[in-house]
């Protein structure tokens, strides 16, 4: 009772509160429907201009854009043009204003887009409209429609006329082009130029959404990137709405049309508005930060992007990071294949033991005898923590009685925070908890995997604090004999760790991962894992830390090498990079509080432009899988008979090919779309709407697809939704849910569920099975009740949160890489560019000159180390050394460092300009870049010169690229080294757990030492190169030519021709990461050579458009 006024209490103070400051919903409402009612009212000044006026009106606008910013541009272009003029040491307060300068230009155009924002949204409207309502628009022809005409069907040019059709290919189809932009996408639009998240609905047209904030964004010039979740939408986004936004003279391009590392994918980042899927935005930023020349960058800036179906890729992918990584030295010589043998006796003999408990189980719990029955159900729960997804252990505990019995068992060993729990797991092999996905080898099972050993330890990891403390605590070891051992202990730790790592691996690919649902098995032996939330093959992902590698051993194929990280990123950091990030979804409304709490985006419930018509039944549920199923199938007959076409969804390929039998058993015709038949998606999904279709798919169906019914299927009732089992996830759910009764059509959705799914199993509430045991249900009987459906609910609440804990313990991880990374890449930026790098060396060489002063104890160890690093004497004797202070001492040193570099670098260039000048006369009209040798005293370094520009420069052009070489190669190889250790230390802090210590906290102490160790030498190298470099011999004969910065590997040095970084990492970050989806091959539109050119301009095809290809 007291609850209940509790409860009555709290729901009265938030109606209080509701109506005095009003809900989510009507706040947001009332900050955007003033811009919705003001679009409505100048859409009309639109309405009766001519098309070229209407185009025209755009050109204006982009003119008043520039406009806005260009005092601001003007002044960043002054003070780049000071910066050369400027001493290296005085050139940082320069660029800080510069990049203030930079930033508040973005600022001022979020001012001027806010400022024309009615206008250009109604113009994209009545363009809309007037190709809706128009086979063809006729504009005066520009050099862009021509250019246009010339690659596309969708125009041509007669005479002095541009002919714009409503209709063109999307996706490998023929679209007309019949949509018009209503007041609810209006309101949808305006969330998503703020920034935000718009939910809506499906059907509700969230790709002609996206039109209206991309084209207003694009005005600035400075790129929209609009991101999908698999290449088809993509392609097909970008060819659907691109007449759109290339009838006013916006470029459009997809990337994941284009190789890596291309001209045409370069080409496609330089459209105004470019399209492509969120691993290739990501994997195109890693290969920009592994370039070797400018002219290998495809990126711009990020400015402004908006991600399709947004908490697939910032919620469910933000966890998955992406890498870039190549083989390591004898990474083939793995221990995968040796031990295999081991694990596969350690699991078989843990399936013998399951089997046997729960014999003893079925014959003892319903024994009359309590001590039997306890014993009994012990041994049940033996069983279940032995194997939890043996099917005969699932089918018992679907008996009534059974499950509350067992839980009861694990209440009891749970008890003091699991005091007796070791007592009851003490007989198994290994230990499994499918909430934690984890899996413990117990003393028994390194016993059973140790037998064939001479050494009982084997598989124990010593304690090797322990060991260490023993070892300091012996006197009578002389200092070489102490450290001897020490290396001893150190390497029989890493070799048993690196072996029970694998053991571990090993019975995780044994124990909990299957193939079909976690993974496939292509035909040509390759492992590809299962997106959970979509049922789609992530190509190019791996799993981590020796899991692929262990999968690929238990299937028995080819076991790649393993591997190291040479850049990565997650695409939570890489998003947040962008200066303006929304996104769209039907289900981002269950996430708003993850989307806050880490990108700060804000969560906009749209409007639906008609009410949902959609009947959205209870749950139907059984105890066991088989009659689920049998009832399923009986669902989808009724279904069927009706005239109604049913989308059966399912979470795994092996469930969908097993009703797929069901249904060839019954004789109905169907479709079945999953990981492994992914290539015929688009069609698939075409044909689900008619009448008495069905199609069995996995919830790769539920993204980015509409399902279209014809008037003789809406009069039927409209697509049946036929859930065969909850996902983890209720945002997945609604998706399933929302293929049906889109923009008002009629349907239906209903979820068949059994307490043998996995969701019921792990997270189901214990009142359920004690609800259904007190019916007295038979196995083929159903409940179906609002109740019920609630506690499902919460299940999966349940299972979200223990999701979002995991993504933020792994994303903490990655902050610390992130904060390295950001530096790392900056600085690498600056060496590419060439523009900061003589501020980057002064601040080098100024870090060297404080830490050798602080570091050195007296004054001749200073003196050693000065000329070590900065190749330079003490700039003061030893009395001066004693008078001054630290700070006068660092001063004094950097000052003559600095002198002594730019005197070398002077000389650098006074010696090779005369060589330079009689190449260029002689040569110039052969050559176009050239090999400097330059040499450091212990290596020859070949640097590649742009013969002109070295030239022109009189010489200083060979200083930068010689920089330029040294610091690329120098930042490569740290950068590289510290990410292999930071890989290594996070799997060796996870021992920590064992110490009660945390190992986040672990992990970000010890990565602070790491990344100074690894600054320290990164500066070290570069200043100690550069303080001596020098032309070993000025012979103009010896020069050679170098092939262009584009075609090569990287730039290399002699006296061996070895490369100044790793071939491996030039291999990898040429690797083609797209999709590889096998599609009938399309011809595009190219004219005969000798037919006339389709721009108009009267030439033949070869001579105009057609001259290069």
């Amino acid at each position: 009772m007291v609850e209940k006024c509790n409860s009555n209490i709290r729901m009265g103070f938030n109606e209080i509160i509701g109506k005095l400051f009003g809900n989510k919903a009507t706040r947001d409402y009332k900050e955007i429907q003033p811009w919705v009612e003001n679009i409505k009212k100048t859409a009309s000044k639109y309405t009766n201009v001519s098309n070229d006026e209407l185009r025209a009106a755009v050109t204006e606008f982009r003119r008043k854009v520039q406009d806005f910013v260009s005092p601001e541009k003007a002044r960043v272009e002054e003070l780049k043009a000071k910066v050369e003029q400027t001493e290296l040491e005085d050139r940082e307060p320069l660029f800080a204003q510069i990049d203030k300068l930079e930033k508040d230009i973005l600022d001022r155009y979020e001012v001027v887009l806010d400022e024309i924002l009615p206008d250009v949204f109604s113009i994209i409207k009545e363009t809309a409209r007037r190709f809706a309502e128009n086979e063809e628009v006729v504009v005066t022809a520009d050099d862009f429609d021509r250019e246009l005409a010339a690659k596309h069907d969708f125009v041509r040019i007669e005479g002095d006329k541009a002919v714009y059709l409503n209709h063109w290919e999307a996706g490998g189809n023929d679209t007309v082009w019949n949509m018009i932009h209503y007041d609810v996408q209006l309101f949808g639009g305006v969330v998503l130029h703020k920034g935000k998240i718009a939910e809506m609905a499906t059907g509700e047209g969230k790709t002609l959404v996206a039109t209206l904030p991309v084209f207003l964004n694009a005005l600035t010039g400075n790129g929209v990137h609009v991101v999908t979740v698999n290449d088809y939408l993509a392609k097909r986004d970008s060819e659907w709405m691109g007449p759109l936004y290339m009838f006013h003279g916006l470029s459009v391009d997809c990337i994941d049309k284009h190789k890596p590392n291309s001209e045409a994918r370069r080409n496609a980042y330089r459209a105004d508005i470019t399209f492509g899927t969120n691993n290739e935005f990501g994997f195109d930023y890693l290969r920009d930060n592994m370039a070797g020349h400018p002219s290998e960058l495809v990126q711009r800036g990020h400015n402004f992007a908006i991600v399709d179906e947004v908490d697939s890729v910032l919620i469910d992918d933000a966890r998955t990071p992406l890498i870039i990584s190549g083989p390591v030295p004898k990474g083939e010589d793995q221990l995968f294949e040796q031990l295999r043998p081991q694990v596969e006796q350690l699991f078989e003999a843990q399936k013998r033991l399951a089997t046997q408990y729960l014999a003893e189980a079925r014959k003892k719990v319903y024994s009359e005898n309590q001590d039997e029955v306890a014993d009994g159900f012990l041994s049940l729960f033996r069983s279940f923590k032995a194997l939890p997804k043996n099917k005969a252990l699932i089918k018992f505990l679907s008996e009534p009685g059974i499950k509350v019995g067992m839980q009861k068992t694990e209440e009891i060993y749970m008890e003091q925070q699991n005091k007796r729990m070791p007592e009851a797991v003490e007989p198994l092999y290994f230990v499994i908890d499918e909430k934690l996905n984890s899996v413990d080898l117990t003393d028994k099972g390194v016993e059973l995997i140790s037998a064939n050993q001479q050494d009982s330890e084997f598989f124990v990891l010593p304690d090797i604090a322990s060991q260490l403390s023993e070892l300091e605590a012996v006197t009578d070891l002389s200092p070489e004999d102490r450290m001897t051992r020490k290396d001893e202990l150190l390497t029989n730790y890493a070799i048993k760790s690196e072996r029970i790592h694998t053991i571990n691996q090993l019975l995780k690919a044994y124990a909990m991962f299957e193939k079909d649902v976690d993974y496939i098995v292509t035909e040509d032996g390759k492992v590809k894992i299962v997106d959970e939330q979509t049922g789609r093959v992530m190509e190019g992902r791996r799993w981590s830390d020796g899991l692929h590698q262990a999968v690929e051993a238990k299937e028995r194929v080819t076991i790649e090498a393993a591997t190291q990280t040479f850049a990565t990123i997650t695409l939570q950091n890489y998003f947040r990079m962008y200066h303006k990030l929304a996104g769209m979804t039907g289900t981002a409304e269950t996430e708003a509080g993850e989307f806050w709490d880490i990108y700060k985006l804000d969560v906009v419930v749209i409007p639906t432009n008609r009410p949902i018509a959609r009947n959205d039944m209870n749950d139907r549920i059984y105890k066991t899988k088989r009659e689920k199923y049998k009832a399923v199938i009986e669902e989808v007959v009724r279904l069927v008979e009706a005239g109604r076409p049913v989308l059966v969804g399912t979470t795994s390929v092996e469930i969908s090919e097993q009703l797929s039998r069901m249904l060839t058993m019954r004789k109905i015709e169907h479709n079945v779309l999953n990981a492994k038949l992914h290539q015929k998606e688009a069609d698939i999904v075409a044909k689900a709407g008619q009448r008495s279709i069905v199609t069995i798919a996995t919830n790769m169906a539920g993204r980015g697809t509409d399902i279209k019914l014809s008037d003789e299927v809406r009069a039927a009732g409209g697509l049946a939704i036929v859930g065969t089992e909850r996902h983890e996830s209720r945002r997945v759910d609604r998706q399933l849910r929302g293929r049906s009764g889109r923009q008002g059509d009629p349907g239906s959705s209903v979820f068949f569920i059994s307490l043998e799914d996995n969701l019921m199993r792990l997270f189901g509430s214990d009142k359920i099975a004690p609800l259904m045991d007190k019916m007295g249900l038979e196995d083929d009987e159903m409940i179906e009740n609002s109740f019920i459906t609630k506690r499902i609910e919460q299940a999966q609440k349940k299972v979200e949160e223990n999701h979002f804990g995991i993504r933020k313990r792994l994303l903490e991880y990655d902050d610390v890489m992130n904060k390295q990374r950001t530096v790392i890449y900056e600085k690498r930026r600056h060496a590419l560019m060439g523009e900061r790098i003589g501020m980057d060396i002064a601040n080098m060489i100024w870090d060297r000159a404080s830490v050798l002063v602080e570091r050195s104890a007296d004054y001749e160890s200073l003196k050693m180390e000065l000329f070590r690093v900065l190749a330079v004497e003490a700039p003061f004797s030893q009395q001066e050394y004693q008078s001054l202070s630290a700070d006068e001492i660092s001063e004094r040193v950097f000052s003559a460092a600095m002198e002594n570099y730019k005197r070398k670098c002077e000389r650098l260039s006074q010696v090779v300009n005369p060589v330079v000048k009689r190449v260029y006369e002689e040569n110039g009209d052969r050559y176009e870049n050239i090999l400097i040798p330059i040499t450091d005293g212990r290596r020859l370094y070949q640097i590649p010169v742009n013969l002109k520009d070295a030239y022109d420069s009189e010489g200083r052009e060979v200083v930068k690229c010689f920089q330029k070489a040294i610091l690329l190669h120098t930042i490569d190889q740290c950068w590289k080294e510290n990410l292999r250790e930071l890989d290594e230390l996070k799997h060796s802090v996870q021992n920590a757990s064992y110490e009660q210590k945390d190992p986040l906290l672990i992990f970000k102490l010890e990565s602070v030492t790491l990344f100074d160790n690894m600054v320290d030498k990164l500066n070290d190298q570069t200043v100690s190169v550069l303080m001596r470099g020098q032309i070993p011999e000025p012979d103009p004969e010896r020069v050679r030519e170098a092939p262009a910065p584009n075609r090569m590997q990287r730039r290399q040095y002699s006296e061996n021709r070895s490369q100044l970084s790793d071939p491996n990492q030039q291999a990898a970050a040429g690797r083609d990461t797209r999709q590889q989806v096998r599609e009938p091959v399309r011809a595009d539109k190219v004219p005969g050579r000798n037919d006339p050119c389709p721009c108009g301009s009267g030439l033949k095809y070869k001579n105009c458009h057609g001259r290069n290809i």
